[in-house]
């Protein structure tokens, strides 16, 4: 397919997404140029990925609406109607469907194809380093929690943004789980190590600051 194609794609899915937030448009834009990256010099089927990265969230909203249980498998379903829609090869339309309804981390799946593997760490990726810092603090806020509270043990437990009893906690209870070997690919595990240590000096760097011993 064509550059044309994915650019009349990612104009067609804009309204799926929120403004702003942490699972905005910007997200995707990350995880698609990851997602290029990573495939670099391997044997991939490009329009897949590129298709695949492009709508791996375009049920998102509806499931922060309540309106679906799980964005990945009702994505998966809506990707495919996208696609037809498109014209997209008939053929492909399955590898991104898998793809999709494979690659948010938190379920465990384990991905079998080397293109939901991409999709798999691209968006890991975007879990973890600078960016995430902020996209966490933009959900805190988001959701009223605090910042943190010292008086509270630190469990790993606070999965949910929502349900979290503060933001730090939340990087605990998600961030640092995802463990630079836990990734798929060699190149996105070397990239996870550096983004993985920047969390984890900022967490000690907030801790002390918060206990006035910098």
């Amino acid at each position: 397919m064509n550059d044309k194609f994915f650019q009349d794609l990612r104009e067609k899915i804009q309204i799926y997404f929120e403004k702003g937030g942490s699972h905005g448009f910007d997200h995707t834009d990350r995880v698609y140029n990851l997602a290029l990256k990573l495939s670099k010099g391997l044997d991939i089927d490009k329009d897949v990925i590129r298709a695949a990265s492009l709508l791996h969230d375009i049920s998102r909203l509806k499931e922060d609406n309540k309106e679906v249980e799980c964005h990945a498998e009702h994505g998966a379903e809506a990707a495919k109607k996208i696609l037809e829609e498109m014209n997209f090869p008939k053929e492909k339309i399955e590898k991104v469907s898998y793809a999709i309804g494979v690659h948010r981390h938190s379920k465990g799946i384990k991905a079998e194809t080397i293109e939901s593997q991409i999709l798999q760490d691209a968006d890991r990726l975007d879990a973890i380093g600078a960016i995430t810092i902020g996209r966490m603090f933009s959900t805190g806020g988001k959701f009223d929690l605090p910042l943190y509270n010292s008086n509270i043990p630190i469990t790993g437990e606070d999965k949910k943004a929502g349900e979290s009893i503060s933001t730090i906690h939340g990087f605990y209870g998600k961030i640092i789980k995802l463990k630079p070997e836990t990734f798929n690919t060699e190149k996105a595990k070397k990239l996870a190590k550096k983004r993985y240590a920047f969390v984890e000096k900022f967490l000690k760097q907030f801790k002390a600051e918060w206990e006035g011993k910098l």
